[in-house]
């Protein structure tokens, strides 16, 4: 279980929290949405779930434990804006080789085309290169993927086909997926459950039931 209990960030020391006392779980293979407006937190949320900002107050465990900042971390971060994830000086083939090296048919599931791998970040478009981040994503390590609204920029054909796939992929992998977006009608397609971001802080026990909005 990805499990974040009572978590309050703030950005400087005499600063209202950006988080205030937020509590939130995801368990194995289970779908869980996320809708707040812009502003609330969301992404500070994501970025502490996934080690890229460091744990101020609260508590943040991975299948029972804390994860290593030094080793690989099992909940990934995937970006709306999948240019600001990967190193422009890069190859595609280094990009998506920096964690595991994906077969034929995890590249076929996800529409990445080998021949991209001599590219840079710049010569694929954005759908494109959200393809190649999702697939660099689920290297075997992975646990839990915490996606910040990364499909809310891509054309509908695009969404369709990075959501089929990674909710199939998530499924034979028991991969928990936590999803962060403005869109309702998106959370009902691909979600279990949904919860507004303003109820995380209300919450007493992350392992509680959690109503669903």
């Amino acid at each position: 279980m990805l499990r974040a209990e009572r978590v309050t960030h703030r950005f400087e020391p005499s600063a209202r929290p950006v988080l205030d006392s937020v509590s939130i779980a995801v368990r194995p293979g289970e779908r869980v949405g996320i809708l707040g407006p812009s502003g609330s937190g969301k992404s500070t949320l994501a970025r502490l779930l996934t080690g890229h900002l460091a744990l101020q107050e609260g508590m943040i465990e991975v299948d029972g434990k804390p994860p290593l900042m030094s080793d690989f971390h099992p909940a990934q971060l995937l970006h709306q804006s999948p240019q600001a994830a990967v190193d422009p000086r890069w190859r595609i083939g280094r990009i998506v080789s920096e964690a595991w090296v994906p077969d034929h048919e995890a590249r076929r599931a996800f529409g990445v085309h080998e021949a991209w791998y001599e590219r840079y970040p710049h010569e694929l478009s954005g759908g494109e290169l959200q393809r190649v981040a999702i697939l660099r994503s689920l290297a075997p390590a992975t646990r839990y993927i915490i996606g910040d609204e990364i499909s809310a920029s891509l054309d509908a054909i695009t969404q369709v086909e990075i959501w089929q796939a990674l909710i199939k992929f998530s499924q034979e992998r028991e991969i928990g997926l936590l999803v962060i977006s403005h869109d309702r009608a998106l959370l009902a397609q691909v979600a279990h459950r949904t919860l507004n971001f303003s109820d995380l802080s209300t919450m007493c026990s992350p392992t509680a039931t959690m109503a669903a909005v």
